[in-house]
């Protein structure tokens, strides 16, 4: 169903990472990060092609060394999806990155080793017309700005992020995204509002070291959806310890409960309870499971009341309840057709096949 309510985004600066614009109304866009050994750069391709099937639209991938600078060429050529080096304090690794074809950089100028390597990198950077991503987080605050505030609070993030901001300023770069991230959802919240109030560059938003699931949806759904909600933001990474793919779904559904993106499956089931007569909870996580790659967005109903189920998801697109040993399917809340028990899931998939145009792969084919 669709809500009166529409968000208003706060209007910002637009940039491009390779050909996905950032900023400015554009779409927010998903984002992840690799945790593949990057100098193996087959395993680092064959997951980021992992990530673009669930709807990552733009990947960041850690360059430690020289050698796996090396392998960017490699990846880039492969990949899908632009590419984000992620650096830290080693200038050339950045100057590699960018002659070797990435996107887009991450890195924190201010630990980069001075002014003149940090000119080195702009110029390069200037020349293909790569975007560089100041990341600040809890732990990467300066220490005289931690020692003026005691803590890395909001203020102190963004008085960091601004710091660093001006160097690639000065140097006349403006080609910049900003993050400010903390484990805290409080602390980040305040964090980019009060950003947000300072400057107009493109935002990514992120809860860093939020943990595994469900803990690390939760802190991210609540951060993120709070930023979200007042306009704050451009783009998104949920932060979770764990496969990154799990991520991608995570935030298609905080984009979608805001209705700021609309891609892929909405999956509405019932919570069950004693009146129950068929297995919910495992149909559920099976159609989620064949539906994860869907693109279309599409409502799909698990109900398992036969007499209240089509009522209470009459705004699915297309739904399935059921009862001991049969059940129905139905769509916008109208039955189309009765169904026994151990055909529904088969009966829902097909229906979607023909409703989307995608094809799915599912175990009882």
């Amino acid at each position: 169903m669709k809500s009166s309510i529409e968000i208003s985004r706060r209007k910002t600066k637009k940039i491009y990472i390779g050909s996905v614009p950032i900023g400015g109304g554009a779409p927010i866009v998903v984002q992840s990060m690799t945790n593949t050994d990057t100098r193996d750069w087959e395993a680092t391709v064959q997951q980021i092609h992992r990530l673009a099937a669930r709807g990552c639209e733009i990947v960041r991938i850690a360059v430690p060394d020289m050698e796996a600078a090396r392998q960017i060429s490699k990846i880039k050529q492969h990949s899908p999806i632009p590419i984000i080096a992620d650096i830290h304090f080693d200038h050339r690794l950045a100057i590699e990155a960018i002659k070797a074809g990435v996107d887009g950089l991450r890195l924190n100028p201010g630990n980069i080793g001075g002014r003149e390597k940090v000119k080195r990198v702009v110029e390069v950077a200037s020349e293909r017309h790569v975007p560089i991503r100041i990341g600040v987080n809890s732990g990467s605050v300066e220490k005289d700005i931690l020692t003026r505030y005691g803590h890395p609070c909001p203020e102190a993030l963004v008085e960091s992020a601004l710091r660093h901001v001006q160097i690639l300023e000065d140097l006349n770069f403006n080609l910049i995204k900003i993050s400010l991230k903390s484990s805290s959802v409080l602390d980040t919240i305040a964090a980019y509002r009060l950003l947000s109030e300072k400057t107009d560059y493109p935002l990514h938003l992120g809860i860093t070291e939020a943990g595994i699931i469900p803990r690390g949806a939760v802190k991210s759904a609540v951060g993120l959806g709070v930023l979200l909600f007042m306009g704050i933001g451009d783009t998104i990474r949920v932060s979770i310890t764990g496969p990154p793919e799990d991520e991608i779904p995570i935030a298609y559904g905080i984009l979608r409960s805001l209705g700021l993106r609309q891609r892929g499956v909405e999956i509405i089931s019932c919570p069950t309870c004693g009146r129950t007569e068929i297995d919910v909870i495992g149909m559920t996580k099976q159609v989620e499971k064949v539906l994860a790659t869907v693109s279309t967005p599409v409502t799909v109903a698990i109900m398992g009341c036969v007499v209240n189920g089509p009522g209470e998801a009459k705004e699915a697109d297309i739904g399935i309840a059921g009862g001991r040993g049969k059940g129905i399917l139905f769509k916008k809340g109208k039955v189309v057709k009765k169904v026994a028990e151990n055909e529904l899931v088969p009966y829902l998939l097909r229906e979607i096949e023909e409703l989307t145009g995608e094809r799915l792969q599912w175990p009882e084919r």
